[in-house]
C-alpha cells in the first residue's frame, strides 16, 4: 500500500490514480465504496482513471486507499513531480505495448479459426481440432484480462461489463470443448455451415470456437483502440504539461548560473536570451523584447514588453534579452494553475454522464437476467439447445455498454484539452450544461470591455498649433507624474521622439501640473486650471473640451506663454475586439449589458462603441450581485464576465462565470470559464467550445443507448451470431471516442480575428 505523504491539492482533497478499471461499472462501484465512508465525497473517472476525493479530517488517505483495494482494485497517491512526470511518460506507453501485443496474437490466431468456420469448403478432415488449438491461447492468453477482472469482481460480489465478456466467451469456449469431447463434433469429416440464423439441433455437433476468438479478438481491438484514442484525446493537457522549460540561468553574486527549473526560488533573477522559454512567471527587471505567449494564451502576435511588465512561464522570448525576477514558482505559476483546472474539469462529471453511471450499475444484473431468461425461453419453446445456446451468448456480448460509460469522458478530455490550447480554460462539466441555457450576459466594463488602462484617444491642437509639439510638451512635463492620465499622455509622447527635459516641476493637486520645457512654462490640466491661471482659452479649445467630454472622455487642456494650445482626451480604450466580440455572443443569442461603476456618460459612450443597449452605469460593487439576481428573478439565465476583486461575487452569483485571465485571482476563483488572454471574443469562442462539447456528449449518450436498446432484443431472439455482436459491440466504443476526437478540430475566433496585442 502507498504511503501518505504531503498533499500538494487544497487541504483534505486529493486525487488518486485508480488501476484496474475496465469500464464505467468499475468507476460506478469504486464511487459508491468511497462515497459510502463518513465524510468522503469521491468522483471516479473511467477515462481519466483518476478519482477525485474530499475528506473530512477523520480520514487518512490510507484509508481511501485501502477502501479501493478492498474494492478490487488498484490506488496510488500522487507521486512528486518528478516522479510524475516520468510515470506519465512510461505508464500508457507500456500499458498500450501489452495490449498491442495481446491484440495481434489474437488477431493472428483468430483468423483461422473464423476462415475455416465461414468457409465450408475449407474445413479438412480435422480441421475442427485445429480450430481449437489456435482458439485456446486467443480466449485464455487473450481474453485474460477479462476474466481476471470478471473474477475480481466475483470475489466481491459484483459484475460489470468484463463479467458479460468473460461469460459470453467462456460459455461459447466451454460448450465447443463439450461438443467436441463428448458430442460428434469432434467425429472426423465433421463439417457445419456458418450461418447468421438459429438452426434447431441438439446441439451435440456444434462448435462455437469462432465466436469465442472472434469476440475476444474484436473486444481486444475496441480495447486497444479506446485506450489509444483516450491517449490522444489526454495529449492537450500532457503538452500542457510539458511546455515549461526544464533549465534556467540564474544570476547569483553578479554570475550567470545555470540550474533546473525545480531550484529556482522566488526573488531569484534570471536571465531569458532570445528564443529561450521564460522559466517561470515574473517582472521584467531589465530589457525590452516580444514575447510569444501563443501556447498559454490562444494569441497568435508577441506581445512588447519591459521593466515593469509582467511575463508568463512557459512563454517564449522572441526579441532580445531580458532580466527577470521569479514572482511565482511551481505550481503556483500560471502554467501550472491551467493544468490544474483542466484536469479538475476532465474528472469532473456532467449531469448527463452521472444517469449514465447509474444506468450502468444496474445494467449488468439485468443483462445476465435477460440472458438467463433468453435460454429459457428458447430451450422452453423446443429450439434446441443450441438456439438457445446462440442467443444467450450473443445478448452478453451485445449489451456490453462500454460506450455508455466513454461518452461523456471521452468528449470533456478532448473537449477541455482544445480549450486550453485556445486559452480557455473550462473549470468543470456542469459548466457544460449551463452554456446551454445562458440568454443574457452582463459585461463589466473595466478591464473586460475596456482595457482598463488610460490610453491617449485624441489630441486637438489650437487654430495654428503642431499637434506634435503640443503632444511632445505635454508629455514633457507629465512624466514626472505618476498619475494614470499623465501615464497614459507620456506614452503616446514617448513614441515620438526622446522627450526633452524639465526643470522646476510641480504636482497641483487635483488640477494638473506645471514645468519648465524648452524654454517654455508649460502648463498641463483641467479647463479650469487655465482659466484660474490667466490662460486665454481659444474657442476651438472649448469646443474640443465639449466634444470630448460628452465621449465620456477625460479633457487634459495643454497651454503656455499664457495661452491654451491644445486638449488631449483620455479615456479607458475600448479593447479592439470588443465590438466583434459583442456581435458574436449576439449571434450565440445572448443579451449583453454593459454593467459599471463609471458615470452614464462614458458608460453610454463605451456601450455605444461596441453595440451594446442596455446599460446599468454607477453602480457599487455589492450592487453588481443584486443587478444579476434582479435579472436571475426576472427568469434570464445570466452568464457575467469581469476581471476585479470587485467582479468576484457577481461572478459567483451568476449562473455562468467568466474570468478575464489578465485580472484578478479572486475573480478567477470565483469563475466557471476564464478566459486566459483577457480577450472578451475568447468569451464568444469559449460558448461555442462549450456547447459544441455538449453536443458531442449527447450525441455519444444517444448512440450508445439507441446501440443498447436496439441490439438487445435482437440478440435475444436470435438474429445475431455472438461474433457479429462483439465487433459491433467493440465498434460501438470506438465510434464514441472518433465522435468526440472531432472536438480537436474546433477552431475559435481568437485565433483568426485578433489584432496585434500592444502595451
Amino acid at each position: 500500500m502507498a504511503t501518505a505523504r504531503p498533499l500538494q491539492q487544497a487541504p483534505n482533497r486529493i486525487e488518486l490514480s485508480i488501476g484496474g478499471m475496465t469500464c464505467a461499472s468499475c468507476a460506478s462501484r469504486i464511487e459508491k465504496k468511497l462515497n459510502r465512508m463518513d465524510g468522503v465525497t469521491a468522483t471516479v473517472n473511467y477515462a481519466t482513471e483518476k478519482a477525485s476525493v474530499a475528506y473530512d479530517g477523520g480520514i487518512t488517505p490510507d484509508d481511501l486507499v485501502a477502501t479501493v483495494e478492498k474494492t478490487g482494485y488498484t490506488a496510488v497517491l500522487p507521486p512528486p513531480p518528478a516522479a510524475a512526470d516520468a510515470r506519465a511518460e512510461s505508464e500508457p506507453a507500456d500499458g498500450l505495448r501489452a495490449l498491442r501485443t495481446r491484440l495481434f496474437t489474437a488477431i493472428a490466431l483468430s483468423v483461422p479459426v473464423i476462415v475455416l468456420a465461414m468457409v465450408p469448403a475449407w474445413q479438412f478432415t480435422y480441421w475442427q481440432w485445429l480450430s481449437l488449438t489456435l482458439a485456446a491461447p486467443v480466449v485464455v492468453y487473450g481474453g485474460l484480462p477479462f476474466h481476471k477482472a470478471a473474477w475480481t469482481n466475483l470475489r466481491h460480489g459484483a459484475a460489470t461489463m468484463d463479467t458479460l465478456v468473460s461469460l459470453g466467451t467462456l460459455a461459447a469456449f466451454g460448450w465447443s470443448l463439450w461438443a467436441l469431447f463428448f458430442g460428434t463434433a469432434g467425429t472426423p469429416g465433421m463439417t457445419h455451415p456458418f450461418t447468421f440464423d438459429i438452426a434447431r439441433t441438439d446441439g451435440s455437433g456444434a462448435i462455437y470456437l469462432e465466436a469465442a476468438a472472434g469476440v475476444t479478438a474484436f473486444l481486444l481491438a475496441g480495447r486497444y483502440f479506446e485506450a489509444r484514442s483516450k491517449r490522444r484525446a489526454g495529449a492537450a493537457l500532457r503538452a500542457l504539461l510539458e511546455l515549461g522549460a526544464k533549465d534556467v540561468t540564474v544570476l547569483r553574486d553578479g554570475a550567470e548560473q545555470r540550474i533546473p527549473v525545480a531550484d529556482l526560488a522566488v526573488d531569484d533573477r534570471f536571465v531569458v536570451r532570445p528564443g529561450e522559454k521564460i522559466a517561470t512567471d515574473g517582472v521584467v527587471e531589465d530589457g525590452a523584447s516580444a514575447v510569444d505567449a501563443g501556447m498559454l494564451t490562444g494569441e497568435s502576435v508577441p506581445v512588447e514588453v519591459g521593466p515593469g511588465d509582467t511575463v508568463a512561464g512557459a512563454t517564449v522570448n522572441v526579441g532580445g534579452r531580458l532580466v527577470v525576477r521569479a514572482a511565482r514558482i511551481g505550481a503556483d505559476t500560471q502554467l501550472a494553475q491551467m493544468a490544474t483546472l483542466v484536469e479538475q474539469a476532465q474528472t469532473g462529471k456532467a449531469a448527463a454522464q452521472r444517469l449514465a453511471d447509474r444506468i450502468s450499475g444496474v445494467f449488468v444484473p439485468i443483462v445476465i437476467g435477460l440472458a438467463v431468461a433468453t435460454l429459457g425461453w428458447w430451450v422452453g419453446t423446443g429450439s434446441g439447445w443450441t438456439a438457445a445456446f446462440t442467443a444467450a451468448v450473443a445478448v452478453l456480448i451485445i449489451a456490453c455498454p462500454c460506450a455508455l460509460g466513454l461518452a461523456t469522458p471521452t468528449a470533456l478530455l478532448v473537449g477541455t484539452g482544445r480549450g486550453a490550447q485556445l486559452g480557455i480554460l473550462i473549470k468543470g462539466p456542469e459548466v457544460l450544461e449551463s452554456t446551454r441555457t445562458v440568454d443574457t450576459i452582463v459585461l463589466d466594463k473595466t478591464g473586460t470591455v475596456t482595457t482598463g488602462r488610460m490610453t491617449l484617444i485624441d489630441a486637438t491642437p489650437a487654430a495654428g498649433q503642431d499637434r506634435a509639439e503640443l503632444l511632445r510638451l505635454a508629455a514633457a512635463v507629465e512624466a514626472a507624474s505618476e498619475h494614470p492620465i499623465a501615464q497614459a499622455i507620456v506614452r503616446a509622447g514617448a513614441g515620438k521622439s526622446p522627450l526633452p527635459p524639465v526643470s522646476g516641476f510641480a504636482n497641483l493637486e487635483g488640477l494638473g501640473v506645471t514645468g519648465a520645457v524648452d524654454g517654455h512654462t508649460v502648463l498641463v490640466g483641467r479647463p479650469q486650471l487655465l482659466r484660474e491661471r490667466g490662460y486665454a482659452v481659444p474657442a476651438e479649445v472649448e469646443q474640443a473640451v465639449i466634444t470630448a467630454q460628452q465621449a465620456g472622455r477625460t479633457a487634459v487642456v495643454a497651454g503656455w506663454g499664457d495661452t491654451a494650445r491644445g486638449v488631449l482626451a483620455v479615456a479607458d480604450a475600448v479593447k479592439p475586439t470588443s465590438r466583434e466580440a459583442v456581435a458574436g455572443l449576439r449571434r450565440l443569442g445572448l443579451t449583453p449589458i454593459l454593467l459599471t461603476g463609471d458615470n452614464e456618460t462614458v458608460a453610454r459612450a463605451v456601450a455605444a462603441g461596441v453595440g451594446i443597449d442596455d446599460v446599468i452605469a454607477e453602480v457599487l460593487p455589492a450592487g453588481k450581485v443584486d443587478v444579476v439576481k434582479r435579472l436571475q428573478a426576472e427568469g434570464k439565465v445570466v452568464a457575467a464576465a469581469g476581471d476585479g476583486v470587485n467582479d468576484a461575487a457577481m461572478l459567483a452569483q451568476a449562473d455562468l462565470g467568466l474570468a478575464m485571465g489578465t485580472g484578478t485571482d479572486v475573480a478567477i476563483e470565483a469563475s466557471d470559464l476564464t478566459l486566459v488572454r483577457g480577450d472578451l471574443l475568447a468569451a464568444v469562442d469559449a460558448i461555442r467550445l462549450s456547447r459544441r462539447t455538449l453536443r458531442i456528449i449527447k450525441s455519444n449518450l444517444f448512440w450508445a443507448f439507441a446501440y443498447n436498446v436496439a441490439a438487445l432484443p435482437l440478440a435475444a431472439a436470435g438474429l445475431l451470431n455472438p461474433m457479429i455482436a462483439g465487433a459491433a459491440m467493440a465498434f460501438s466504443s470506438v465510434f464514441v471516442v472518433g465522435n468526440s476526437l472531432r472536438l480537436r478540430r474546433f477552431t475559435g475566433t481568437t485565433a483568426r480575428h485578433s489584432p496585434p496585442a500592444t502595451r
